[in-house]
């Protein structure tokens, strides 16, 4: 086979994936979209929990009340298709990689999903609710607390992609285990600057109060720890 034969071939495979992850998330999003603002309900009732008696959202805009339901079922669309998306990314990268790679490459695919999911589970669950009422207790007296619906989904898409990417540290250091650029000496070595580094993204990324950057940046640690105790046991090429 020629390369212009090959290229084609591979453009041809690209689009095939592509397409068929557009119609997954096409199709998944058209089952979410009549239950749209009740999800929307469902990623707000953090806030609304810690609202005072007869607190409510409000909506400034006036398409917001349509649009911003309609985000939240195309974010919902895209997690529930995620693992199909993945699939497609995968058959298309998959033949292209030797097999001491595939051995290591699709454990730590499927790894870094699931820890994405769990940094949004563990904000949601753990977090929201400690940031929430923390904010609704420092309201001075007099204000009442109705956030906008779509500067809330804004925060807490903030907040869902920083804990994802915060639970992936045990992937990272792995990967660098694997790939031979440090050792797991190296890593225990630089652990006390890892901490500071934890805590000052904390402080970055959540309210500024000491319990969310704490929330943050205690997890961090762990999965680096974490991280290293599998990176021992998977070993890895010399450094």
């Amino acid at each position: 086979m020629s390369t212009s034969e090959s290229l084609i071939t591979h453009l041809i495979e690209l689009r095939t994936r592509l397409l068929n992850s557009a119609v997954a998330l096409l199709l998944v999003f058209i089952c979410l979209f009549p239950w749209a603002a009740d999800l929307y309900s469902l990623l707000a009732r953090p806030l609304l929990a810690k609202l005072p008696k007869g607190g409510q959202m409000i909506a400034t805009d006036v398409t917001t009340p349509f649009f911003v339901p309609l985000k939240v079922a195309m974010m919902a669309a895209f997690l529930i298709a995620l693992p199909y998306i993945l699939y497609q990314v995968w058959r298309f990268v998959a033949p292209g990689l030797y097999l001491n790679e595939k051995r290591w490459i699709l454990p730590l695919l499927v790894s870094s999903v699931v820890l994405f999911f769990c940094g949004m589970a563990f904000a949601y669950f753990v977090v929201f609710p400690v940031v929430f009422g923390f904010i609704t207790a420092a309201a001075p007296k007099g204000v009442a607390v109705m956030t906008d619906i779509d500067k809330y989904l804004s925060f807490v898409l903030s907040m869902f992609v920083a804990f994802g990417l915060a639970f992936q540290v045990p992937i990272a250091v792995v990967l660098l285990v694997k790939t031979g650029m440090v050792t797991t000496a190296k890593l225990r070595e630089v652990r006390p600057y890892v901490i500071v580094g934890a805590f000052v993204v904390g402080a970055i990324f959540t309210p500024p109060d000491v319990v969310s950057q704490f929330m943050l940046a205690m997890p961090l640690w762990l999965l680096y720890e974490a991280g290293i105790l599998v990176a021992g046991w998977t070993g890895g090429k010399p450094a």
